[in-house]
């Protein structure tokens, strides 16, 4: 199958783009966020983008906050995409300005957080769906709960909620881990082993696609607990559950005014996590490319992008979505 996809992908950056016979967008600026999801989500829109629309897509590696103040700055680039608002105090006010337009929620069912156990685990002990369950029986979860290294935002949170829930007065102990890379092996080796495992991680992420893993429900968020476990300093933890995290596309007012038909593309550009988690994995057991994993998307879900397109940009992409 990797074999298939480098050829495929060979081919398809070979192929010319057809600005001449589809109205030409001209050149287009689009992020890179630097993370797995968002790279790939680049990709994919990057081809389309030239291979169905006519497009000179540069892509400009960025982060969240630096790409809006860029917008903010100069007004490029033209196209942010996984843009998680969560993480990017500015974006309400931009937004308000009139200088990003949103289109989607690029992830579909959001950006996910939360406390997981393994499937395997919950299958033989169904109890351990909820927080109470879990608690009631430690030593079924080894134990542990898996806590975010230093410097991670998750972190607080997860500390004010285990002292909420009790963890340690249960007999679990937090375990923080020294890296992000010691979080997922932790999850690869218990996996391995079919061992007990309880913390938290995010979607979409290929460790998440490799190892399914549940999400320990931990009752109805409540915006205030959450706000308050954001803090350091927060007098009153109280136990709640992550919020879905809204992951958008945005574009320039200009951009979306000059580039109707690709605005409307772009605006059903959607990935589900259960679609990307699978992306990613396949992604790192081939030790591919973000370019590798977009033509593997590209191949495996035709029958979805395929709806992003105008009848134009079908035809000219019309060979591969046979």
């Amino acid at each position: 199958m990797r074999k298939i996809l480098l050829t495929s992908a060979f081919a398809l950056a070979a192929a010319p783009a057809f600005a001449e016979s589809h109205g030409s967008c001209g050149e287009v600026s689009i992020t890179e966020m630097n993370w797995a999801s968002a790279a790939v989500v680049t990709a994919v829109g990057e081809f389309i983008m030239e291979q169905g629309y006519g497009c000179d897509v540069t892509r400009i590696p960025s982060s969240t906050n630096p790409a809006l103040t860029s917008v903010a700055e100069t007004g490029e680039p033209d196209i942010l995409t996984e843009l998680w608002v969560n993480a990017a105090p500015v974006y309400d006010r931009l937004a308000a300005e009139g200088k990003v337009k949103p289109l989607t929620e690029v992830l579909s069912d959001g950006g996910v957080e939360a406390w997981w156990i393994p499937n395997y685990v919950l299958e033989e002990h169904p109890e351990l769906a909820t927080i109470e369950g879990v608690l009631a029986n430690p030593d079924l979860v080894g134990n542990r709960f898996h806590q975010c290294p230093d410097g991670w935002a998750c972190k607080t949170v997860n500390g004010n909620n285990a002292k909420a829930a009790g963890l340690e007065a249960a007999g679990i102990e937090v375990f923080q881990h020294g890296s992000g890379e010691t979080m997922a092996t932790s999850i690869a080796a218990a996996y391995q082993d079919k061992e007990p495992w309880f913390g938290y991680y995010w979607a979409p992420t290929s460790v998440l696609g490799q190892y399914p893993m549940t999400a320990v429900e931990m009752g109805d968020f409540n915006a205030d607990a959450h706000s308050c476990n954001a803090k350091e300093d927060c007098a009153d933890p109280q136990l709640s559950p992550f919020p879905k995290a809204k992951v958008l596309t945005v574009v320039t007012d200009s951009f979306a005014t000059e580039n109707p038909a690709v605005t409307d593309m772009l605006s059903k550009m959607q990935f589900t996590n259960e679609q990307m988690n699978g992306v990613l994995a396949w992604q790192s057991e081939n030790n591919a490319s973000p370019d590798e994993a977009a033509v593997y998307y590209l191949t495996t879900y035709k029958d979805v992008w395929g709806t992003w397109l105008d009848d134009a940009a079908k035809e000219k992409l019309s060979a591969l979505l046979q």
